[in-house]
């Protein structure tokens, strides 16, 4: 069964990236520019997991997960926070929202699906 993830990236390269990826992994890629657009398809459907920038017009990551974890049939949803930012009180923020895991951007490939796997729980 396909696997539902949101990406949300202002930098359509990384959206691209990582796409490309996963192309492996029985997946489809919701893409979204900032967390306001990305709230489109938390609408009660089923989503898999969210990986999300944290600096982002409109809506930044931290806005985004704190308005999707209100939605009762997301509170458990994965996370994960991929961000080139190092400031750890915004890692701590992060951490506070119960994030999945925080990921550095640029990511190491094999690193990156052996996370992403082990978030949608298949080997």
């Amino acid at each position: 069964m396909k696997k539902n993830i949101v990406v949300v990236d202002d930098f359509a390269n990384t959206i691209w990236v990582i796409e490309f990826t996963l192309k492996n992994i029985d997946c489809e890629i919701l893409k979204a520019n900032n967390g306001k657009e990305a709230l489109s398809f938390f609408d009660g459907r089923k989503i898999d997991l969210l990986i999300t920038d944290l600096n982002m017009p409109v809506m930044d990551g931290i806005e985004l997960v704190k308005t999707i974890k209100n939605k009762p049939e997301y509170r458990t949803l994965p996370i994960v926070m991929l961000t080139t930012e190092k400031k750890p009180e915004l890692k701590q923020k992060a951490i506070d929202l119960k994030i999945t895991t925080w990921m550095q951007k640029p990511f190491q490939t094999e690193e990156f699906i052996k996370v992403m796997k082990k978030c949608l729980q298949i080997s």
